[in-house]
């Protein structure tokens, strides 16, 4: 059996998101934000106490955009992946890695200066220049969408769930409002996948039946605007 450790809306959500699009059998284990202050337990499975902790049998990961990619390889015939012979195959990877190393990254120095610190270590000009960061980088995304409604190979794949969490946490801290007309039609697009929305019913209801609180973090709201919460 499939295991993964989430918090709510973390970036975890990708992995959850892949597990719901491939309609696979997996747990998920719901914990406290951070669970490296909160739930303690967890660092005797992750000693570096983040999310995800995604294991499958023998297998163990800890980084978010190589889970999708892993269950895309793993569950081929899903159609997720992208194989080596397909002339798409290197955007395919690249956008997988610039999820997080690029478009992820500079918004988790927003979140922590602009929301997590306290009043008196607040950053707001260093906030506002990773969220100008995150922003510049996500041309790529709107040029990427010029002729084709997903990224990569004319459909949908893992690299759109790796990608598409950068987008939800956008929303989470309100950047969304800077998204270009093709970014957004494109979020919209993704936001009505069935995958997407179960993967937001399975973390409510799984925090429910686990006592976990349904805030993802301080001042973050559990859910963006727009998506119910069923």
């Amino acid at each position: 059996m499939m295991v993964l450790h989430h918090c709510m809306s973390a970036r975890s959500f990708r992995a959850l998101w892949m597990l719901e699009e491939l309609g696979v059998p997996y747990e998920l284990r719901m914990l406290e934000f951070p669970p490296r202050a909160r739930a303690r337990h967890f660092l005797q499975e992750n000693p570096l106490g983040t999310v995800p902790l995604f294991t499958d049998g023998d297998v163990r990961m800890t980084e978010s955009a190589a889970i999708c990619q892993y269950l895309a390889t793993r569950f081929n015939g899903a159609g997720l992946a992208v194989s080596t012979e397909d002339e798409s195959y290197g955007a395919y990877l690249n956008w997988l890695h610039m999820s997080d190393a690029t478009l992820t990254f500079p918004q988790t120095i927003v979140l922590r200066y602009r929301h997590f610190e306290p009043h008196e270590r607040r950053q707001p000009e260093v906030a506002a220049d990773y969220e100008k960061w995150f922003l510049g980088r996500l041309r790529a995304v709107d040029a990427a969408l010029e002729h084709e409604a997903f990224l990569c190979a004319g459909r949908f794949t893992a690299a759109d769930v790796a990608v598409g969490y950068a987008l939800l946490l956008a929303q989470h801290l309100e950047l969304h409002t800077s998204f270009s007309s093709r970014v957004q039609s494109y979020w919209d697009l993704l936001q009505q996948r069935r995958g997407y929305r179960r993967a937001h019913e399975i973390q409510l209801d799984s925090a429910r039946q686990q006592s976990v609180s349904l805030t993802a973090a301080p001042d973050l709201r559990p859910f963006p605007a727009g998506v119910p919460s069923v």
